[in-house]
Parts: structure tokens; sequence; C-alpha cells
């Protein structure tokens, strides 16, 4: 068996993320594996895992801004808000790129803090079962708007594919965001509807495609990001002396002010990941303790 840390995938297209979750699993001689979020089959990219310990990590990974390309078709929406559902309505785009900056306008009013309803295929639960469960049930689902920020949209290409609009965007954006939404509401706005063809999510807080590997490049050579330096990456890190160590060990407070509202990493002198803490009131407490 490895020893604990993250596993950056790249993921292909076509499989679930419990597909790939169980491909590591046999890789690396451990059923203790999970995932910081899920992609569905249609979209390819970075998802990180954890193996063994490194699981109570994703968590709080599963949290960090996350980053996306996408390719959304104007003029068709669909059941699921992407390309795998069935067609609803198709409208005429004429006035969606006749007018010069429209489609590029629309989509940067989403720029910023928003309240977003999700799709209705998401995984959120409604009174305890799926909502992806409830639509393939037959049930009409609807659910409430949320507060999500996207830091950062930009639109990189619009084309006529037949009798639709292509559109071509990067997003960055806070954990919770569904790119579909993002599809579905600016085809609403153009009162053309709209839907995802293709998703590739880029970046999972600091782990990116420039250290993600296939699951083939990983079938030859595996290995895991380990723990202390994912750790490391993934948060403001503070580094201990023996004495706060020893109490950390123990999951005692510390006399210690963080900067930031948010888990912080820290090490004992020999450079050992040991906990998450971050401040309540005064004194800083642990979040979780990994030793």
């Amino acid at each position: 068996m490895v020893d604990p840390g993250l596993v950056v995938v790249d993921k292909s297209p076509g499989m679930t993320s419990h597909d790939v979750v169980a491909r590591v699993r046999r890789l690396a001689g451990t059923r203790k594996v999970g995932h910081a979020g899920t992609l569905d089959p249609m979209a390819t990219g970075v998802l990180v895992l954890g193996v063994d310990r490194a699981t109570r990590l994703l968590g709080h990974l599963m949290l960090t801004e996350k980053a996306y390309d996408a390719t959304v078709r104007l003029g068709v929406t669909t059941t699921t808000d992407d390309a795998e559902g069935e067609v609803v309505q198709v409208s005429d785009i004429g006035a969606a790129f006749h007018q010069p900056g429209l489609v590029q306008t629309e989509f940067e009013e989403l720029v910023g803090e928003i309240q977003q309803v999700p799709t209705a295929v998401s995984a959120i639960k409604v009174d305890g079962k799926r909502a992806y469960q409830r639509v393939r049930d037959g049930e009409q689902v609807e659910l409430k708007a949320r507060p999500v920020t996207i830091h950062a949209l930009e639109v990189h290409d619009q084309r006529v594919v037949g009798e639709f609009l292509d559109v071509d965007i990067s997003v960055r954006c806070s954990s919770g965001t569904y790119i579909r939404a993002i599809a579905r509401d600016v085809g609403a706005a153009l009162g053309v509807g709209g839907h995802l063809t293709a998703l590739r999510r880029t970046a999972v807080g600091p782990f990116d495609l420039g250290v993600a590997r296939t699951l083939d490049e990983l079938s030859d050579d595996f290995s895991v990001v380990p723990i202390a330096v994912a750790a490391r990456a993934s948060f403001p890190a503070v580094d201990l002396e023996e004495e706060q160590a020893a109490d950390v060990r123990v999951g005692r407070a510390l006399d210690l002010t963080l900067f930031a509202d948010a888990p912080h990493a820290v090490f004992a002198p020999d450079g050992q990941f040991l906990a998450l803490y971050e401040q309540r009131g005064e004194r800083a407490r642990a979040v979780a303790v990994f030793v």
C-alpha cells in the first residue's frame, strides 16, 4: 500500500468519478480512497483524490476555488442543462449573434457574488434523496437558489454551428458553482435557451492540469502527492515549535493568531504535517488532527 497523500487525475470522458475512485483503489492497494468533488461523465479534467489519511483533507479541499473551460451551445434547452439530456426546446438564435457584444455582456453579467439555482440533476439531496434521482423517477424538482461567487468569466470564441451558436468560455469560481447552470441562465437571459456541450475542469485549488495524470499514466507509475506537500500547497502553513507541536498531537488549543478565516496547516519542526487549525476566539483550535 502507498503512503497517504493526494492523487491528481486528469479524468477521461465517459467515466464517472466513482469509476476513477475504483481504479485508484486497485492501484493504491486500499479501499480508503475518496474524491474532492465529482465530475460528470461528460466532463474531463482535474479530479483530486485522497488516499488513506489524506481522505480527511478532501472535505476542506472541496471548499476551494475551481476553474473550468467550457463550451455553451445557445439555441437549445435540455432536461439536464448539458448535452446528455433530452432536447426540450429549439429556438431561433438570430438576435443572439446579430447584436455585437450581446452574448459576451450576458456572460459577464454573472461575474461576482450571485444567487444561482443548481441544475435539477445535481447531487443535492431533497428530503433525503438526490435531486438527479428524483428527476430520473419522473418528479419535478425545484431547487432553491444558493450564493456562489464567479471570480472571473472570459468569453474566448463564438461561432455558428448549423442553427446554433457555440460559445467557448473559461470560468474561475467558488465551490458549489454549476457551470451547466451558467449555460442555462445565459440562454434564458437571451431568450434562446442554452446548454453545456463540453466541460473540462482545469484546476481545484492549487492543483491544475500541469500536475494531473491520466489513469493510464498512473497505471504505469503510481505515486501520490505526499500529505505534507499537499497540505502546504492547499492551506496557509504555520511552522510550530516543538512544544506547540506536542500540544497539537493531543489536540490542545494554541496561542496563535491566524490571519485568515480558513483552516491552516500546522507543521512540526521536522516538517511533519500535524493538523488543520482555525481561529476560534482568541486561540487557534483543531479542525482535524492527522497524527
